[in-house]
């Protein structure tokens, strides 16, 4: 059998740690052929490929990135698209395709299984917003990223006597900002689940300069104001119709400037989030996934996920892993909020 393999959206640590997985039990336990697709979903419509071997995946399980490339491609939204993808694969002679991403790669991989291709998903998004599955790889390690951040910039906000904005990602869930803002000790977490009011952020951050320290902010990109809107940092939507969001953290470090009269920072972490070194965490979660994978191509279980349910790999149909966004419900919102200010 050949296992066609691919990586799509955005990187995120612990891709090469499924790679790894996928190759050596498909290898050695299955003896499969595995076929790697560069670039995402553009790899197996434009043919671009690179054979994953066990030399090849030997030294890749602590780096970050994917060595196979991604992409933001769509498929359904190229010119034959999906009959270039079909040729692929009979070219290539790919009996099978294990797709690893997130809402995106798996919205189509979920679309594919209904036009006839053998697929199997692997959930990947540091935003940990992928339902059916409790946590997703990638999401431990950005934690771990931003609450050093946090760490480190907290220092600086008390020498400097400032307010501190620490923006993180986070489109439509707040994981990353509520987890790395209650492991950082932040003084207000603003999540996209809860429009926040200014005025009470403000209140928060003078309650934290009258007993002498310094306020941080941790604020998810996605966060808006209550009447307001998303800050975008460019208005052009992507091949999956998203805009580009980022500037919400400037924002509210300078409407805290004005309405306090205190110094205000925001310091944007970006993609320093999703590269880099994979936690432990993720490394055994992506290679427990790529295990799980592989094993349910060659029992031909196609349409599926494999999902983390408690401490057990399991396997969902993909349609229920990308129905709908796995959001931070409210009563865990308000369990941090008594920590506000």
């Amino acid at each position: 059998m050949r296992v066609g393999v691919l990586t799509g959206g955005g990187d995120c640590p612990g891709l090469n740690a499924v790679l790894r997985a996928v190759t050596r039990k498909g290898i050695s336990v299955h003896q499969h052929e595995v076929l790697g697709f560069r670039s995402g979903w553009l790899g197996p419509v434009e043919g671009l490929t690179m054979p994953l071997t066990l030399d090849r995946v030997e030294d890749v399980l602590s780096r970050g990135g994917t060595i196979l490339g991604s992409s933001r491609t769509n498929p359904y939204k190229v010119d034959d698209g999906i009959a270039k993808l079909k040729n692929t694969l009979a070219e290539h002679r790919v009996d099978a395709l294990i797709a690893i991403g997130g809402e995106d790669t798996l919205g189509v991989a979920e679309q594919l299984t209904h036009d006839g291709v053998p697929v199997v998903g692997v959930p990947k998004t540091i935003d940990n917003d992928l339902d059916a599955t409790d946590y997703t790889f990638g999401f431990d390690t950005a934690v771990h990223i931003a609450t050093e951040a946090i760490d480190r910039l907290r220092t600086t906000a008390e020498s400097h006597h400032r307010a501190l904005v620490v923006e993180v990602m986070g489109r439509h869930a707040g994981w990353i900002a509520l987890h790395s803002g209650l492991a950082g000790g932040a003084n207000v977490i603003l999540v996209p689940e809860k429009p926040f009011r200014v005025e009470q952020v403000c209140d928060w951050v003078e309650q934290r300069f009258e007993r002498q320290y310094a306020p941080i902010i941790v604020v998810a990109e996605g966060a808006v104001p209550e009447g307001g809107q998303e800050v975008l940092a460019t208005g052009e939507r992507d091949a999956f119709g998203h805009v580009r969001l980022g500037g919400v953290g400037t924002w509210l470090a300078d409407e805290i400037a004005k309405r306090t009269g205190k110094e205000s920072r925001a310091v944007v972490l970006g993609h320093v989030q999703r590269g880099g070194t994979p936690t432990a965490y993720d490394r055994v979660l992506a290679t427990r996934f790529g295990l799980h994978a592989i094993d349910a191509v060659t029992e031909g279980d196609f349409g599926k996920m494999v999902a983390l349910r408690g401490t057990d790999i399991v396997r969902v149909p993909l349609r229920e892993a990308t129905a709908r966004l796995k959001t931070v419900p409210l009563e865990r919102y308000a369990e941090a909020e008594v920590l506000f200010g």
